[in-house]
């Protein structure tokens, strides 16, 4: 049994925010209340006699555990950069409880074989592994992957994130499947007829720089066609992590029009420009890439007014030698578990955009919902997924659990100490 002991509950189910105890016994939550009783759910769960650990909460934030539903664990064929194991670390460390795999393994996850894979592997980590599955055949963009067995088999959604559809009749038809088995169909959208360059933002840096770029229009037209699409066909869409200003807006048009169409935010987009390419590197290229002070503010605020559903890491991971090569055959991305809810904190709290109970219902509500789970909540039944973290507690960002440290974050002093995650009942991160 563990007891939580002078917390602030923080629940975006509920919407409570305020002090709370937390009792949890095996995999549950066996109670949670400002007036907790903590001798009568000893006696209604017959366990008077076991051993408490007791967790002195006093100043810290008690949520449910985070929910990312955008990483990279590199598992099958990358392994050097990332695995199951160290990647589930990561996000422990995080404050994560659960996470969506994406599909661009190699193989990539378009089979069966290559998901019960991930799937018995991430079993053995100490949080709850999902992995989604590839819209298309290797990722080619031309023939659709056997996506009614994939989701019996436990795909928790469809995605070729890291590279577009371009071929607007498979997509439709992705769409109308995805809308019939009633899972999420995630899209990175990025026309390569608008990229000279991958990774930095086509404008004044990638000028100064010499380096082609990509421009936002890139990421506009992909958002256009597809949320008419996703009108068209009713499928649950989701715009992976946006970042041009101008697709906030297409986002926010087809909601207006009655879409199921969601947006993710990664804590780059909404903390960075594209001036920190001149001062981080390699470390600061990603696609998409940072944009402009307008971009991000946009970003911030369609978070705000509830456009964008959802922050997820996006969480990339590389060695070091591939982040050493000069910009051009550099590999794109960051690693994001261990530093998201701190830069959630320190870039919209903490300015006064958001409250944290809004940050928590971005980071653990929302993504939950999307992928049609049921989202944590701290009350009686609900799963003991938890993190517990002091919100303006400030921290070094270094010694990661990842294998990767490929961030342009490292050094920074933020906000946000997690000093444990709880997933099904067990202590998985202590700090």
């Amino acid at each position: 049994m563990i007891y939580i002991k002078g917390g602030r509950v923080v629940d975006p189910v509920t919407g409570y925010d305020g002090p709370a105890d937390v009792a949890i016994v095996g995999n549950v939550i066996a109670g949670a209340g400002p007036d907790l009783d903590i001798e009568a759910v000893k006696a209604k769960y017959d366990v008077s006699g076991a051993d408490v650990q007791e967790i002195d909460a006093a100043g810290l934030v008690v949520a449910p555990g985070l929910v990312d539903t955008h990483v990279h664990f590199r598992d099958p064929g990358f392994e050097y950069k990332e695995d199951i194991l160290s990647g589930a670390k990561a996000a422990a460390r995080g404050g994560f409880t659960t996470v969506v795999c994406m599909a661009n393994t190699k193989p990539p996850v378009d089979n069966v074989k290559t998901l019960r894979y991930i799937q018995e592997k991430g079993e053995t980590t100490d949080i709850n592994v999902l992995q989604a599955a590839t819209v298309t055949m290797g990722m080619a963009g031309k023939e659709l992957v056997d996506m009614d067995t994939l989701a019996e088999e436990g795909a928790a959604g469809f995605t070729d994130d890291g590279l577009p559809i371009m071929d607007e009749e498979i997509l439709l038809k992705a769409m109308e499947k995805a809308r019939d088995l009633d899972l999420p169909i995630s899209l990175h959208e990025e026309d390569p007829l608008f990229i000279k360059q991958p990774g930095v933002n086509m404008g004044k840096v990638s000028e100064e720089l010499g380096y082609g770029g990509a421009s936002r229009t890139a990421e506009d037209i992909m958002v256009a066609r597809d949320t008419a699409i996703a009108l068209h066909t009713g499928a649950t869409l989701c715009v992976q992590h946006i970042s041009s200003k101008n697709s906030v807006e297409y986002i926010r048009a087809a909601k207006k029009l009655g879409g199921d169409v969601h947006a993710e935010a990664t804590p780059h987009h909404f903390t960075l420009t594209e001036e920190a390419v001149l001062e981080y590197g390699t470390n600061a290229r990603m696609n998409p890439p940072l944009r402009t002070e307008e971009d991000r503010l946009a970003i911030i605020e369609g978070i705000k007014d509830g456009t964008i559903d959802m922050i997820v890491t996006d969480h990339a991971p590389h060695s070091e030698e591939e982040k050493n090569r000069p910009m051009a055959q550099a590999p794109s991305g960051i690693t994001g578990l261990e530093t998201s809810l701190a830069l959630g904190i320190k870039s919209l709290v903490q300015p006064g955009h958001i409250t944290l109970l809004k940050l928590m219902e971005l980071m653990s509500r929302n993504p939950a919902e999307l992928y049609r789970m049921i989202p944590g909540s701290i009350q009686e039944d609900s799963p003991a997924d938890i993190v517990i973290f002091g919100e303006n507690e400030e921290w070094t960002v270094g010694d990661y659990a990842s294998k990767a440290s490929n961030s342009p974050f490292t050094g920074w002093k933020v906000p946000g100490k997690v000093h444990f995650t709880i997933c099904g009942g067990r202590i998985v991160y202590e700090g």
